[in-house]
């Protein structure tokens, strides 16, 4: 778990110091502050209407505590939903990027590598239909979180949990589409990598959805997991 957070923390630091890398960043930064101006709105539209939605009815002193843990547990829930939301859209429309960045990243480990050369469309499309399968995932466990709701309080709570580990586990796919799409790598294959090394993405993961949180620095957290990953991929 330390190994992968160290990575992602090395890939962002190699982002921001090695001029082929930040020339990349640069060309995709107004997109991705967009897509994130964006999704904040809507975690503020969406954690509203959460907790208005939770929020019990009563007047005992205990209704207070209620209501804060209420809209706690929303805005962390509709934090992850926009995470989740940015990173989906972000990995898509900015494919053709990341695949520049890890080229560039890969020759940075000395491979001797080619960047993608199909149309922007065609690696957005190849990006989409790479997403599909973690979707699927990821809505089966949103399925499971809202089942959870019809608990009070501890449903809330259960359905954050889950909501929050769908989320990692979802970023974690997003994350690696780009390295594994350049090895053509199936959905099986990218499946079997995160297994079998569950800890080292856990806690790339995680740090990954802790970093996606703080403004300002979330623009720069997809572009860092794509050289980071490619790193580590170019090192096994």
């Amino acid at each position: 778990m330390i190994r992968g957070a160290l990575d992602l923390l090395n890939g962002l630091r190699l982002l921001l110091v090695e001029p082929t890398l930040r020339s990349v960043l640069w060309r995709m930064l107004g997109l991705l502050v967009l897509l994130a101006a964006l999704m904040a709105v809507g975690v503020f539209w969406f954690s509203d209407f959460l907790a208005h939605l939770w929020i019990p009815q009563g007047h005992a002193w205990y209704w207070q505590v209620l209501c804060a843990l209420a809209w706690l547990l929303a805005f962390i829930l509709a934090l992850v939903t926009g995470v989740v939301a940015f990173v989906a859209l972000a990995s898509a429309v900015a494919s053709p990027w990341l695949d520049m960045l890890a080229a560039r990243a890969e020759a940075l480990t000395g491979l001797a590598v080619e960047e993608n050369q199909a149309s922007w469309l065609s690696q957005v499309a190849q990006s989409l239909v790479a997403t599909i399968r973690p979707l699927l995932g990821l809505v089966g466990l949103g399925l499971v979180a809202v089942a959870c709701l019809v608990i009070p309080v501890i449903g809330q709570l259960a359905a954050t949990v889950i909501w929050g580990y769908a989320g990692i586990r979802f970023l974690n796919y997003e994350m690696l589409d780009v390295p594994a799409s350049r090895r053509q790598w199936g959905f099986s294959r990218r499946r079997d990598a995160l297994r079998n090394e569950r800890g080292y993405h856990l806690g790339f993961g995680g740090v990954a959805m802790l970093l996606l949180l703080v403004p300002a620095l979330n623009i720069l957290i997809l572009p860092a997991a794509v050289v980071a990953l490619t790193r580590h991929l170019a090192g096994r």
